[in-house]
């Protein structure tokens, strides 16, 4: 009797993706495969071979590389503007505590100057 071949498989006896097995990209990738793809590309490895490799579109693989790239590029940016507002913060806290201090002492100057600020100080005879 002939049998039919079952799915490709993996070692340890799990059936292989069908972008591993390169009949197609169909299915849904997910961001850490498509990030090891687009790390693949960027490091040199040719558009049309990885497309033929992994069953994906050359045009997928380029959007998938487009977002990876515009999306680092926000994150830099995001760092950026949330450094300048970590050390607007710290000014910030040090200008109100300086203001406290500044009341506080007021507050002891008003608070002397109200009672018997000199004291006449009898001399001993």
């Amino acid at each position: 009797m002939f049998r039919f071949p079952g799915p490709p498989q993996r070692p340890g006896g799990r059936p292989a993706r069908e972008a591993e097995t390169g009949r197609g990209g169909k299915g849904r990738w997910s961001a850490k495969r498509k990030t090891s793809v687009v790390l693949e590309l960027l490091r040199g490895a040719d558009l049309e071979s990885a497309s033929r490799r992994y069953g994906v579109t050359a045009a997928t693989l380029t959007e998938w590389r487009d977002a990876f790239l515009a999306a680092g590029a926000e994150a830099l940016k995001v760092r950026q503007e949330d450094l300048v507002d970590e050390q607007g913060r710290r000014q910030k806290g040090v200008i109100a505590e300086m203001a406290m201090e500044n009341e506080l002492l007021r507050e002891r100057i008003r608070r002397m100057e109200n009672e018997k600020p000199f004291l006449r100080w009898r001399s001993r005879k």
